[in-house]
């Protein structure tokens, strides 16, 4: 009772970190699969997380002026150069998102003389800017700062270059509002292949990830998978912070893979690009023995490459799981080996009745 009761305590534990509210899927079509979707609440992004810690990404920001203003929320990705603006050009002016002053826009505040100077950053402050970020450790002159302290608006410098800044803040944005769900299953990486492994509990998938990282391949999550949206043709997989790296092994309990088998056998995400259904061998059932015709599973509307693998005791899964991470490489590179030997089975028919009509219908 004591171990069913852990066992209750570290499920809810991890749950509780991702969701708050668990809905149960039905099966789809023929494929049995258990998946969970979270229901998130609205995502909500402020100027201050910019300032930490991005991910992979380093924006280098630092701030000069505005604390005040930090706990501002950013409405969206779109960001705005204020060129027109600073000449006196507000048609149209999108002070809601983050302004970025380049080269050009800051040169052109340093020829202002003082007076117009002022005038400009007075109008210009009298919106209710979002916030202000310097690019190429331009640094704002003593005026700018004063009236963005006044009105809290936050005033950051950053060291990238402006289209290198623009494009690695959107980056950052744009995958903290992508749409995203939870599911039951596996994420390892083969062969740089990122596989996600789903099926019933219990037929083998967490078993058959160890075995992977026995063979030198890596785990990205165990159990729950959070899968994010990043682009229309990207899915990113990771584990949930709590149970990050560990794996749950029945008989065993849960290990710490990055802790037993060293940081090489762990990443924190990876792109999915095969799905790989686990499920108990039946006798009644077709399974695919060609390999012709593509398969798709369809996570947030986008297509994945898909493959069923019957699991029956003397199958070496993981050796088949090696094979398709390879195969799909192959594929990504435009070959397609069942396709390519059925051509040249037809082509070799074709030139066999070619051949006897030529002998039946001699000249």
């Amino acid at each position: 009772m004591c171990h069913e009761s852990s066992t209750i305590c570290i499920r809810t534990l991890i749950f509780a970190d991702v969701c708050k509210k668990i809905l149960t899927s039905s099966k789809a079509k023929n494929i049995q699969l258990r998946k969970t979707i979270i229901a998130m609440e609205q995502k909500k992004l402020c100027i201050r997380d910019l300032l930490g810690p991005t991910g992979n990404i380093d924006l280098q920001l630092q701030l000069v002026a505005g604390e005040r203003g930090l706990s501002k929320l950013i409405p969206g990705t779109e960001m705005n150069r204020p060129g027109l603006t600073l000449a006196g050009f507000y048609d149209f002016f999108a002070f809601d998102r983050i302004q970025i002053f380049g080269l050009g826009e800051t040169a052109f505040l340093e020829k202002l003389p003082i007076e117009k100077k002022i005038e400009v950053y007075n109008k210009f402050f009298s919106f209710d800017i979002l916030c202000c970020v310097f690019t190429h450790s331009l640094m704002p002159d003593s005026q700018f700062l004063a009236i963005a302290n006044e009105k809290g608006v936050p005033i950051m410098v950053t060291r990238h270059k402006t289209t290198r800044f623009i494009s690695l803040v959107t980056h950052v944005i744009e995958e903290f509002f992508a749409p995203s769900i939870t599911m039951h299953g596996t994420l390892v990486e083969v062969f740089g292949i990122g596989v996600l492994l789903i099926g019933k509990s219990g037929v083998g998938k967490s078993e058959t990830a160890l075995e992977l990282i026995e063979r030198n391949h890596r785990l990205v999550a165990d159990d729950i998978v959070e899968i994010r949206k990043i682009d229309e043709s990207l899915l990113m997989g990771s584990g949930s912070e709590i149970v990050r790296h560990h794996l749950e092994i029945r008989g065993l309990g849960i290990i710490n893979v990055k802790e037993l088998y060293g940081i090489g056998a762990v990443r924190n995400r990876k792109r999915i690009e095969l799905v790989v259904l686990l499920e108990e061998w039946d006798a009644s059932k077709y399974y695919d023995r060609l390999g012709i015709d593509e398969h798709y599973y369809t996570i947030l509307d986008i297509n994945v490459p898909f493959i069923t693998v019957p699991v029956r005791p003397g199958r070496n899964i993981p050796i088949i799981i090696e094979t398709a991470a390879l195969n799909q490489r192959l594929k990504k590179m435009g070959v397609y080996t069942a396709q390519e030997l059925d051509a040249r089975i037809q082509e070799w028919i074709k030139r066999q009745q070619n051949s006897h009509d030529g002998k039946g219908n001699p000249d």
